[in-house]
Formats: structure tokens, sequence, C-alpha cells
């Protein structure tokens, strides 16, 4: 399995804090049948400031000390970048990271609203050849309330990605129901862990396979785990075309 959205990197945000722990969790994820993890340390989001070059440097560091330590995975790098009016420049700047130097950039909305101007931030990106993924948009608190401003999103362009631990109830059993409907309207893309810790965010992803599969079927688990691998190749990811998407199909389960 490949893993997209990763804490593990030591030392750089609220994820591993030591190289010992980012051990673990690279153990962990061997043990649950991941061998790719895209490490996406948080980058602007009021805490943390992770840059391009930094995390490079981090993510070969950290690729060395696991094939020292004998562990049979490949750190990949990115970023997990909170939407800011800065990003365009830091994009140009070299700042920004997108997963794995492709076209795919993670953005994180803030967790109680939808910033205004998300969508034509969205739409900027897109005309710089970027595809923007929305990271777990079933935690959000704009989206739980109005579903119709992510299906705007997304028909407009956008991807997204929900958590592991969402889609299995360890967020609790509404943001469960909420993850499972943008599944079954098929506003979302991709499932990754967003692992923090083995403790209190550990990765929980063949679980959430698990989930699918047993919801949706074979199909669904397939598909997903194909995007992921179509995402580290700059391939394009499946998706519905926003052309045919019908409002009332995506919007009545809600």
């Amino acid at each position: 399995m490949i893993d997209i959205h990763s804490h593990i990197l030591p030392g750089v945000d609220d994820g591993a804090s030591t190289s010992e722990e980012a051990i673990l969790i690279a153990q962990a994820a061997v043990e649950e049948g991941i061998n790719t993890i895209i490490a996406t340390p948080h980058h602007q989001n009021g805490k943390y400031i992770n840059c391009k070059q930094s995390i490079l440097e981090n993510v070969e560091a950290l690729n060395k000390l696991l094939r020292n330590e004998n562990i049979p995975l490949t750190i990949l790098p990115g970023q997990e970048t909170r939407i800011h009016g800065d990003l365009m420049n830091e994009l140009e700047t070299d700042v920004i990271l997108p997963l794995n130097h492709t076209n795919y950039i993670f953005i994180e909305l803030p967790s109680g609203h939808v910033p205004r101007y998300t969508e034509q931030m969205l739409f900027d990106l897109q005309l710089k050849g970027l595809s923007p993924i929305i990271v777990h948009p079933e935690r959000n608190a704009g989206f739980i309330e109005n579903p119709e401003l992510l299906y705007k999103l997304v028909s407009k362009g956008a991807l997204t990605q929900i958590t592991s631990s969402s889609i299995t109830g360890h967020f609790g059993k509404n943001i469960k129901k909420f993850t499972l409907q943008l599944v079954e309207a098929q506003l979302t893309h991709f499932l990754a862990s967003d692992v923090h810790s083995l403790k209190n965010r550990p990765f929980r992803l063949a679980d959430g396979y698990n989930v699918l599969n047993k919801e949706f079927g074979a199909q669904a688990e397939y598909l997903f785990k194909e995007n992921a691998e179509l995402l580290v190749q700059n391939l394009t990811a499946y998706r519905m075309d926003p052309m045919k998407i019908k409002k009332k199909k995506f919007l009545g389960i809600f």
C-alpha cells in the first residue's frame, strides 16, 4: 500500500518527535503492508513552517536512516499546506512542495470553516497546472454543515482525501457517517492515514480499506488504492467528470 499523507518526519511538526519514534512508525507501516509513504509535514498552519528545501533534506535523512535499519519503506517528499493569502507567491518562490514533485498539491483548510477565497485559490492553482487535494474534508465544520460547498469545489476540479481513522469511526460516529456519505457521493478520491503517532494517531490504513470494501465493494477499495499509485506516478487520478455530475445525485443523500 501507499500512504500519501503522514507526519513521520521527526522533529518538524506535531508528528514524530524523534528519529527513534519515526523508526517505530516506519516499522508499524511495514507491518501494516505499507511500502511507500509521502511525508507531508504541516506548513503555514499557524504553528509550523516547513519549506520545500528543508523537507527534501529531512526526507533524504530519514530514508538513509531506514536503510541503515533495514526497514523496507520508501519515504517520498510532500507538504500539507494550510491555505493562506501568500500561497501563490510561495509557489513562485519554490517554498511550496507538491506531493513527490508531481502536479498534486495538498491544501488544508481551517477545521472550523471554509475561507471565502478557497474557490478562487483552488482555481488559481489549477491555472498553474496543479491538482489541489483538499485534505480531510470530512472533519471540516463548514463542509459538514453545508456539503454543497464541497460539491462546488469538486465539480470545479478539486480533489479530496479522507482519513482512515474517520472512516473506521475513531473520530466518532458522525464523522464516520459523513465520510461514508462523501465516498457514496463520489466527492472524495484518496484514502490516507494522516499518521501522527502510534499511540494517538496511528495508521489504520488497512482497516480503512477494509471498511471501503465492506461498504462499497472491492471496486471501491481498488480505485482508491489505484489513485494513490497514480498520484505517486503523476498520472491522472480516477474521478467523476465534473461535466457529468448530477447535483441531486451528489447532494440527495445529505
